[in-house]
């Protein structure tokens, strides 16, 4: 694994590890802050139904995740890797073009915005 991907000692984010996606979604709603969640392994999960709104998930590592139908255009993803993962209904940042998804879901590159 990329020595920068990490886990965090965060109720939300063992809600995450744990795909307890209603959990997470309650939880986050009570917080005036969303701790970030930067770098971080999600690798594998099904995270469907996850509200990602304003979520810092840039450089977070999500290699065969099941992502399909999060909606992701008010979430920092930059820098994140998608290699194999289902990412059927998702939207995703305007900042981030279609070939920067591709190259990320094929060949697990990081995923970089346009300026």
């Amino acid at each position: 694994m990329n020595e920068d991907v990490r886990t965090i000692d965060n109720p939300l984010y063992r809600a995450l590890r744990d795909e307890n996606i209603k959990a997470f979604n309650e939880a986050r709603e009570k917080l005036d802050e969303l701790p970030s969640f930067a770098f971080c392994d999600f690798r594998g999960l099904d995270l469907r139904g996850l509200n990602a709104e304003g979520l810092d998930l840039s450089n977070a590592y999500f290699r065969g995740a099941d992502l399909r139908g999060i909606d992701f255009r008010n979430t920092n993803i930059e820098g994140a890797s998608i290699a194999g993962t289902k990412i059927s209904g998702c939207y995703f940042p305007d900042d981030l073009e279609a070939d920067e998804i591709v190259m990320s879901l094929n060949h697990g590159t990081r995923m970089r915005y346009r300026r």
